[in-house]
């Protein structure tokens, strides 16, 4: 059985398990939906010419030298897929409105700047909303960032909805590594959202910040009783990434793997 992975806070959730989520590809609108039955996409403005993409990834790519008790948790899970999220800008936000904040403010800041200011269509059990296009973030005054919390992060928005307006035709061609590094020409982004969104948008987890709380918590709670490095100790990174150096397949595997452990749906 394949799961799917719902570490993007646009994907809500009915009380059955079901998850829903709205997406723009380049040429179109689209809402997807998955339950028991499997996943479901339906274009509802635009075109079908572009469709969304999903990663699928199987932990019989895990690096060996992955310790015993992580690899049989997340054998556990199986194989998985990943929505590569069609649009850039949203991949850009999405890192952006994480800075700074817990996982989960951040993901009730991202749907409320989408709910408040982004296009709101109807989903299989409600109303699902998409980002606000960087247009319409540079038209937007203080007062509307600061009404939904999102004051710390005005300046950071503006930049890179002014940066993307200039450069999204390039951006949206590279690969994870080479966007990873364009991205920190943005002002106020540092490598860590870079990697973020750019992992985000392209699929490929090997250049994702994998000292990231998140995979830490994750792999802590999956494999319990392995001696991890202390949230302070930057010893993590390496650790992590010299389990698969220097095969890239096994450390996508590897931190998605992982991020999929703590946020699924069956």
């Amino acid at each position: 059985m394949t799961v799917l992975t719902t570490d993007h806070p646009a994907w809500t959730e009915n009380g059955s398990g079901g998850r829903a989520r709205a997406v723009r590809t380049a040429t179109g609108l689209w809402v997807l939906s998955w339950d028991q039955d499997g996943l479901r996409t339906r274009c509802v403005d635009g075109t079908e010419d572009v469709k969304p993409e999903f990663v699928t990834t199987n932990p019989d790519r895990l690096p060996d030298r992955v310790p015993a008790s992580l690899r049989t948790a997340l054998d556990r899970v199986g194989a998985s897929q990943r929505l590569a999220n069609p649009w850039l800008w949203d991949a850009i936000t999405t890192a952006i409105l994480r800075q700074v904040v817990r996982a989960g403010q951040a993901r009730k800041l991202y749907r409320q700047w989408c709910k408040t200011h982004g296009t709101t269509v109807e989903g299989p059990f409600g109303e699902l909303t998409t980002a606000p296009t960087a247009a319409q973030v540079l038209a937007l005054s203080d007062e509307q960032f600061d009404g939904i919390g999102a004051k710390f992060h005005r300046s950071v928005l503006r930049s890179a909805a002014e940066r993307y307006e200039l450069h999204a035709a390039d951006w949206t061609g590279m690969k994870a590594p080479e966007l990873a590094a364009a991205l920190t020409t943005i002002p106020r982004v540092g490598p860590w959202t870079a990697a973020a969104a750019a992992t985000d948008f392209t699929g490929d987890f090997s250049v994702y910040p994998h000292d990231d709380l998140a995979v830490r918590t994750w792999a802590a709670q999956a494999a319990p009783h392995y001696p991890w490095p202390d949230k302070k100790d930057k010893g993590f990174g390496p650790l992590w990434t010299g389990w698969a150096d220097p095969d890239r397949t096994a450390l996508h595997t590897l931190t998605l793997s992982t991020l999929t452990w703590g946020s699924h749906a069956r």
